[in-house]
């Protein structure tokens, strides 16, 4: 269903003649009759009386043409809703990506665009190069897939892309820009759709250093014994248990200019859950191999960000662990005195991910960045909220919110800021330590955010944000229904852009 590799190019010839070949034209509803006139008399077809009275339908969108009289192999006239109301960011992002496995099981090997004027979208977009992005981040976003561990894989193939712009918009910085994005997404989403039976923390850490190191990247790793000698507790309590030892990644990307700041990333890296002692349920074992989708988000946006050049320093920061059952395993009722030096006490060993993050917090606190985010899937009560396609962000700072709200509305990766009040924090009060890593039932997700900013410098802007729900595949857009997704990858580069 897939392409081996996909070659995009801004093309003012008309390659639609090309062998295997596709072209993709569009009509706007309120002109379709007309427009689609055009284009039958363009490509010298004639369609039935049926295909025209169900395209022209209100629920027809598209038209699928084999073997036209003259042009390409196929035709696929798609007609866009009326007004752009009816339109969204993703929409084309959406449509492309959609489209791309079905070319492969046609075997079609070259594909001519004709995009929409931008002048009919432009109240969806916030300018012409972005409407382009998103359609060839839906190309490269269609065609990605994990399949590695099949034994009877994909036939090679090339996709040649032809897009035919309007005249004065050049592609090639955006097709430029859109390929290194979405490569960092593949990255991260290679990593959290691994099974945790190769993907250790030690193979997490040797990843990350093969692909990073190549785009500038410093990597250095904190492993057992140094995490000891530190007094990184919470990081080797969880990890104690495991047969593959702890160890914690610290990544740095310097700009080659002045950096306008300096922000570290911190993300939960725990390579496999099992629930430790209190142990899950087989079914909610099976995705735990994704539980380090904050860790990889983190990997993947500090190496977008290089193979960008953002002009921000980052810092990050992604303790990897495995949380499994043995005699060495830490228990309900433990205290944990932290790298911070607060000590924890354990009410569920399920609870690990903010264990081990409380480490990695004090940790890039003492960094002294201007802000600091933090990425988990931390909590399944955050997709009782929110559902599947959001993530939750908690922060007292109205500047990152609200920046992170815009930047998730314009690349579809959807926030949604929660409470995040002092009050709750008596809710994990410990009679016996300074915090405990549980509280209630109700607003657990609060205050699991609230147990991390326990460990975070309070003269350092912060944000929590909890992925759990859109780091997991679902069946909210083409492009996230099969696998893992890479969430947050592209909401940072666009909130970083802007800093």
């Amino acid at each position: 269903m897939y392409y081996n590799k996909i070659d995009i190019k801004s093309v003012r010839k008309d390659y639609s003649k090309a062998a295997s070949s596709l072209a993709v034209e569009f009509v706007q509803e309120k002109a379709v009759e007309k427009q689609l006139k055009t284009l039958l008399v363009k490509y010298n077809i004639n369609i039935s009386i049926l295909q025209k009275t169900n395209f022209l339908d209100k629920k027809g969108r598209e038209l699928f043409i084999p073997n036209p009289e003259s042009g390409p192999d196929y035709l696929y006239i798609y007609k866009l809703p009326g007004g752009e109301d009816k339109l969204s960011v993703d929409y084309f992002r959406n449509l492309f990506a959609g489209l791309i496995p079905r070319l492969h099981k046609l075997n079609i090997k070259s594909l001519q665009v004709y995009p929409s004027p931008y002048s009919q979208v432009r109240g969806v977009f916030e300018n012409t190069s972005y409407y382009y992005q998103t359609i060839i981040e839906g190309v490269l976003l269609g065609n990605y897939r994990f399949n590695i561990y099949k034994s009877v894989k994909d036939s090679l193939s090339k996709l040649s892309v032809n897009i035919k712009p309007e005249e004065e918009i050049k592609l090639g910085a955006i097709i430029r820009k859109a390929g290194l994005l979405v490569e960092s997404v593949y990255f991260t989403r290679d990593l959290v759709n691994e099974p945790a039976i190769t993907l250790t923390p030690q193979e997490f850490a040797i990843r990350t250093k093969q692909e990073l190191t190549g785009n500038g990247v410093k990597v250095r790793f904190i492993k057992k014994a140094e995490l000891k000698k530190l007094g990184m507790n919470s990081v080797l309590a969880v990890g104690e248990a495991s047969d593959n030892p702890p160890l914690m990644m610290v990544l740095e990307y310097k700009p080659k200019v002045k950096a306008k700041r300096k922000v570290a990333l911190v993300g939960k890296g725990v390579t496999y859950d099992s629930g430790g002692l209190s142990i899950k349920p087989t079914n909610g074992m099976i995705e735990m191999n994704a539980d380090m989708a904050g860790g990889g988000t983190v990997v993947g946006i500090i190496n977008a960000a290089a193979s960008l050049q953002l002009p921000v320093h980052l810092i990050g920061v992604v303790p990897a662990v495995e949380n499994m059952v043995s005699g060495r395993s830490y228990k309900p009722g433990d205290i944990i005195k932290s790298y911070s030096g607060k000590t924890i006490e354990v009410k569920d060993t399920d609870a690990e991910g903010r264990i081990v993050l409380a480490d990695a917090l004090h940790y890039a606190s003492k960094q002294k960045p201007d802000e600091i985010i933090d990425f988990a899937t931390l909590t399944g009560a955050v997709v009782v909220a929110l559902g599947l396609p959001t993530a939750g962000i908690f922060t007292k700072n109205d500047n990152i919110a609200d920046a992170l709200l815009a930047s998730g509305k314009k690349v579809n990766e959807p926030v949604w800021r929660l409470p995040f009040d002092d009050y709750y924090n008596t809710l994990i009060e410990s009679d016996i330590a300074d915090v405990s890593n549980l509280g209630p039932r109700w607003g657990s997700a609060i205050t699991a955010g609230k147990f991390l900013e326990h460990f975070v410098d309070k003269k350092i802007p912060y944000c929590h944000i909890d992925l759990a729900g859109p780091a997991l595949k679902h069946k909210f857009t083409s492009y996230t229904e099969k696998y893992d997704t890479g969430f947050g990858v592209r909401l940072v580069i666009d909130y970083l852009s802007k800093l």
